[in-house]
């Protein structure tokens, strides 16, 4: 059973939904209306489109596009006025820029404000600002500074006596303990966010720190008592604000502490009381987790059927809002539920399901990963760039005040230092950057390896379910040759291409004997080609093979056909996949009547991902291809598709 903390992540605050049409004349609204406010030239009309902005950046359902044109409309004005901007609009402009991912311009923006704000004397815009770098610096890695901008901002809130600084300010620290994985950190600042909140008796802050604190005693490091006397707090007072959302939370995560000490009927009260509140508010991912861990709780209790009807109940919660990770752990609980039960059929389907969704999640935090090295890597040269260009102030206001003769060393001197300097940095960003690409390589293929292998046992399963014992043992011979063969090649980045087509050939027998003989197929390989000698990139082709077969050939009435044909153009290899299935256009209408939405070729996704890494670390531009093939009718006959390969030593 998987942590129901999980939903702290705040998933069940839907945002409202805007049609392009409603965006675009609230848009041209705010636009038109700037005549009217340049020439009364009011202060407070332009206050008010700040204050605006910031209200479709901060609350959840606004559209952030509606902020960029208060922003232009603001900006238009003061341009017409001739007259400078208020730090507290720069700051909106940070906010703007952090948003929509622009870290160089909202770091500038932030700064910008701060200066401002200190010479205008404007402290409760300084301490805004402090809030914002600390946020800025907690994203692009640098947790020291992090830290310092919200000790900053707490040290001015006290004594200048600001309200609504400090709570967040502690909640900020924490987030930045959390990351480094200081439980203890992250605990001593939600105690201080809490005193802090009643000290200014701010109940939003309040709930918000007692249910964070209260669900860390319930994770690593858990006590009990601590989380249900923490929690409680949090629900009672939550009820007094009649607030649903964290009474649902709160009543939940103490679901979850009950369950960890084998205390059933307490956990089922406290999910049920989630649901109470969760339901009517329609917070779908808290309303998912409460009946998916009821369902858990029923299967180990041995009642089955109650716990399939939560476990389907959790399921079509968490389906409107696509929590991939609350679908991953309830089909590996049912999965769990159906082997218990001896029934491995459903177990097994429940099993390949819950694989679906991890891998899923494996690959977007992958990819999460990737973005967020790449801002950090942009903001550590940013700010090595800023370093260095105040270092070449300094040294040129100390020259200006020396000998002509040693200004001329001087500067002959520094030139050769900072030409080394950017030498070795070049060389050392080039270095991470085939680091980078090296690591996602390897992460890449060992996602392509789960999901071929199970998509080979659904083809295992279909014989024993047949009693097909000869078949099966003819299958299973293969499938062990197969897996030699791919745990071979998948210890390597590239393979000789002899390799490659060997585990391609195997594949396919393995599928003519699932499909008894369905279709026939051909791999010809250009005389100009060694094999031995030409290597590529590990299971780049099998994917998209795959693909021929399961949407264009399976469904095809007759004998179906794939041809696999490989040729040396240039500097690269192109391997040519025609089939003369049903099309793309077909197979993706059949796969909408079966709503298969989450079964979009992972393989082939994830071989498009390797082609942009080689691209990216050997300075080519290689691609794929896709051909719709038409008859004389223009009547769809088949797909063709075009696989450029690096040629790798």
């Amino acid at each position: 059973m998987k942590k129901s903390k999980v939903i702290l992540l705040f998933i069940s605050l839907l945002p409202g939904i805007y049609s392009c049409h409603d965006t675009s004349r609230h848009i041209s609204a705010i636009r038109n209306n700037i005549n009217s406010i340049t020439a009364s030239q009011d202060t407070a009309r332009v206050n008010s489109l700040i204050k605006s902005g910031f209200k479709h950046l901060n609350e959840k359902g606004k559209d952030i596009s509606i902020a960029k044109a208060y922003i232009d409309t603001a900006q238009n004005i003061f341009e017409r006025q001739k007259a400078e901007s208020p730090p507290l609009f720069d700051l909106l402009q940070a906010e703007y820029s952090f948003a929509t991912g622009d870290y160089s311009a909202s770091e500038k923006q932030g700064n910008i404000c701060m200066q401002k704000a200190k010479d205008l004397n404007e402290v409760d815009v300084l301490a805004r600002a402090l809030l914002f770098m600390g946020k800025y610096n907690h994203l692009t890695g640098f947790y020291k500074e992090s830290i310092d901008y919200y000790n900053r901002s707490i040290y001015l809130a006290k004594e200048r006596g600001l309200k609504g600084i400090i709570p967040i300010a502690y909640m900020g620290m924490a987030n930045v303990f959390t990351t480094v994985k200081d439980l203890q950190g992250s605990r001593t600042n939600y105690s201080l966010m809490i005193e802090a909140a009643m000290t200014e008796k701010d109940s939003l802050n309040i709930v918000l720190g007692l249910l964070r604190l209260g669900t860390s005693y319930t994770d690593k490091d858990r006590h009990f008592s601590e989380a249900d006397s923490i929690l409680r707090e949090c629900i009672e007072i939550s009820l007094i604000m009649k607030d649903t959302l964290y009474t649902a939370f709160a009543s939940a995560n103490l679901g979850w502490n009950y369950y960890t000490v084998k205390m059933y009927d307490s956990s089922i009260f406290y999910y049920k009381k989630s649901l109470a509140y969760s339901l009517p508010g329609r917070q779908y991912g808290i309303s998912g987790n409460s009946y998916g861990n009821l369902g858990t709780i029923h299967r180990d209790l041995g009642e089955n059927s109650k716990a399939l009807y939560f476990y389907a109940k959790s399921i079509d919660q968490a389906n409107l809002v696509n929590d991939w990770y609350g679908l991953s752990w309830v089909y590996e609980d049912m999965s769990q539920l159906y082997l218990n039960a001896k029934d491995t059929a459903r177990a097994f389907n429940s099993y390949v399901l819950y694989k679906r969704f991890s891998d899923s999640l494996l690959l977007r935090s992958s990819n999460q990963g990737l973005a967020d090295a790449r801002i950090r890597y942009e903001a550590d040269t940013h700010n090595k760039e800023m370093a260095l260009l105040s270092l070449r102030l300094k040294n040129n206001r100390i020259l200006n005040i020396g000998f002509a003769g040693l200004i001329i060393l001087t500067i002959t001197i520094a030139i050769l230092l900072l030409r080394s300097a950017k030498l070795d940095g070049q060389r050392r960003i080039s270095e991470m950057k085939h680091q980078i690409s090296e690591v996602t390589q390897a992460n890449l293929r060992q996602q392509m390896n789960p999901h071929f292998i199970f998509n080979t046992l659904n083809s295992i399963q279909y014989y024993m379910y047949q009693h097909d014992k000869l078949a099966t043992n003819n299958y299973l011979t293969k499938f062990s040759s197969l897996m030699r063969k791919v745990l071979e090649n998948s210890r390597h980045t590239s393979v000789p291409l002899r390799d490659e087509l060997d585990a391609l050939n195997l594949y396919l027998e393995l599928e003519c004997l699932r499909f008894k003989d369905k279709f026939n197929y051909t791999i010809k390989v250009d005389e100009e080609i060694d094999p031995l000698l030409f290597k590529v990139p590990t299971m780049l082709i099998q994917p998209y093979v795959e693909n021929s077969i399961c949407h264009g050939l399976m469904p095809l009435e007759g004998k179906g056909e794939v041809k696999i044909e490989l040729k040396f153009v240039d500097d690269h290899l192109t391997c040519t996949i025609e089939d003369n299935g049903i099309g793309r256009e077909a197979a993706q209408e059949k796969n909408r009547m079966k709503s298969e939405k989450n079964h979009n070729s992972l393989g082939t996704q994830i071989v498009t991902s390797r082609l942009d890494l080689v691209n990216a670390l050997y300075g080519t531009s290689l691609k794929t291809l896709y051909t719709d093939l038409k008859n004389e009718k223009g009547e769809p006959e088949g797909t063709r598709v075009e696989i450029h390969i690096p040629i790798l030593t």
